[in-house]
């Protein structure tokens, strides 16, 4: 069974798919099942311009008979709270899809809005787990931002 550090650096090896776009983060997402299946993926951009990885994960499982109860999240870039693009953010998707775990790699930066993705999910009960040893390779996936 693979191990949190290696679901994470699945979902950063996943974001590479992303368009390096100038006004985006280029995240890549995994949903893993209680048993340590993997469920889907997801990067950003990957059906629509402004769609982002978690979404894109989440969105392959809509009508699908499959139990997210004890799922767990794989995430380079914290999930989203504000968006421009779409009225809901991805804590948010991830809150309504019965996900109670969530992996991430990098916190997002103040770059494009201000986000409260692991407050938020924390403080409705989802489990948050941060591994910072992973950050580097993630905003390396993202060099196109004039900050990294």
């Amino acid at each position: 069974m693979r191990t949190d550090l290696a679901w994470l650096a699945h979902a950063i090896e996943v974001s590479r798919s992303a368009p390096p776009v100038p006004a985006r983060y280029a995240v890549g997402a995994v949903v893993v099942d209680r048993l340590g299946q993997a469920l889907s993926t997801g990067y950003t951009g990957e059906d629509d311009p402004q769609q982002h990885a978690e979404e894109a994960a989440l969105a392959k499982l809509a009508g699908r008979p499959v139990d997210l109860a004890g799922a767990t999240v794989y995430t380079s870039l914290e999930p989203c709270t504000t968006r421009r693009s779409r009225p809901v953010g991805c804590a948010r998707l991830i809150l309504a899809a019965g996900i109670t775990r969530v992996v991430l790699a990098w916190r997002e930066p103040a770059l494009f809005a201000d986000c409260e993705g692991v407050a938020t999910l924390r403080r409705h009960g989802v489990e948050v787990v941060e591994l910072p040893a992973l950050a580097a390779s993630a905003r390396a996936v993202n060099s196109h931002l004039a900050f990294v």
